[in-house]
């Protein structure tokens, strides 16, 4: 049996709405994208959505459009993958790291720490889709002691008047907090539309809006849609039309904007995205059932009546195993063709931030959890057999292991 990590959800829908776009003879942006986003702000619940090329630019954009100055930090957890903080550094802001809870989200108390007049952002991660408390860390950043002081450098940051809330949503479409949806809860929520993500234009992103007045949401749409073809006022699309190629570039903005062929994936999948979250929750949850018995198996967050999760990843932790009887057992279910992870290294312990300063002993929790965690394939074509094979070599490979 061979079973990949993280394939794509590929099907005869996703094909012939690509192959729609290609017959059309209109790839990049355009009508797809525009459907994408109109699809995106219903299931968000956003007040405007803007696609782009990545996550990454998404963040960078928001953060520019934010006007971080030299100095401007921005509060992240250590435990993500590294775009979360080169986002804040190519922004031109310092990424400033705090330490995880046990359910692998950030630390409100950690943040609260953190904060000093330098901070003009809060970047929370939903790892494996389960919401930040994204409520908590809100009435910190709106409370009377933060907000005195806060200390603006743009002008878009003096009329927001406290720091803004971007959560970084990556793995967490679909997930719900006290019955809202992450985009209902933060200021701007961003969603990654990677290969491997629970919705996938191959490459892609999308910034979800909800900024509170006096920002108007639809004009700032607008904005960022320039921002994101180069600060020029009309698209190619737009362009095509007879008499209608005269532009101007009135902003320095990026060239990040999202094709519509790579919009088409998404747009087929957005439409029976219920049921490959379902299929999700039915493939996490069998493995929570089978994992149960076994008193060193840690299961991930399960639903409850304030959370549900995105089933993005299954990131089993192991009590007690070593870091190198982790890395073994990760070999072992390879030789039986069965492709495993780890999410993620603590960003602290990457070269690129080790040189920069940080240091791994400042954040315990993350580090004992990268030591034993392992993340499980979870996609809506695993099938029972394939979950009930993973469990099982686990087991056997863990107990010829650590025995």
């Amino acid at each position: 049996m061979n079973i990949p990590f993280s394939p794509p959800y590929i099907d005869e829908d996703v094909i012939n709405e690509v192959n729609d776009s290609l017959r059309s003879g209109w790839i990049t942006t355009g009508p797809k994208v525009a459907a994408l986003e109109k699809g995106l702000q219903e299931y968000c619940k956003a007040k405007r959505v803007n696609c782009v090329n990545s996550w990454t630019s998404g963040a960078i954009l928001m953060l520019r459009w934010l006007g971080l100055k030299q100095g401007d930090e921005v509060i992240v957890p250590c435990y993500t993958y590294c775009a979360t903080a080169m986002a804040v550094m190519d922004a031109g802001g310092i990424p400033i790291m705090v330490d995880i809870t046990r359910n692998l989200t950030i630390d409100v108390e950690k943040i609260k720490q953190a904060i000093t007049p330098k901070t003009k952002a809060i970047l929370p991660v939903d790892l494996g889709g389960v919401p930040c408390d994204y409520e908590n860390i809100m009435q910190l950043i709106c409370s009377k002691e933060v907000k005195e002081q806060f200390t603006p450098t743009s002008e878009n940051q003096k009329k927001l008047g406290r720091i803004m809330l971007i959560s970084d949503s990556a793995h967490s479409l679909g997930a719900t907090l006290n019955n809202k949806t992450i985009t209902e809860l933060v200021d701007v929520c961003i969603l990654s539309l990677h290969a491997v993500k629970n919705l996938t234009s191959a490459e892609g992103g999308a910034i979800c809006l909800n900024m509170p007045e006096p920002f108007n949401n639809d004009e700032l749409y607008k904005e960022l849609r320039i921002l994101s073809l180069n600060g020029q006022t009309k698209d190619a699309f737009t362009k095509t039309k007879a008499g209608a190629w005269r532009y101007d570039i009135i902003a320095h903005g990026m060239k990040i904007n999202m094709p519509d062929v790579n919009a088409a994936i998404a747009l087929a999948q957005l439409r029976k995205y219920d049921y490959l979250l379902s299929e999700r929750k039915r493939v996490y949850e069998r493995y929570s059932n089978l994992f149960k018995e076994y008193h060193w198996a840690i299961i991930p967050q399960q639903d409850s009546q304030a959370i549900t999760t995105s089933y993005h990843l299954y990131p089993l932790r192991i009590n007690p195993i070593t870091e190198e009887q982790r890395d073994k057992l990760i070999q072992y279910l390879a030789d039986l063709n069965i492709a495993t992870n780890v999410h993620y290294i603590p960003m602290p312990m990457l070269t690129l931030f080790k040189n920069m300063g940080y240091k791994i002993e400042d954040y315990p929790i993350a580090y004992d959890t990268y030591t034993r965690e392992i993340s499980l394939p979870i996609y809506p074509q695993l099938t029972n057999q394939q979950i009930d094979y993973i469990v099982k070599n686990l087991v056997e490979g863990y107990y010829s292991i650590t025995l």
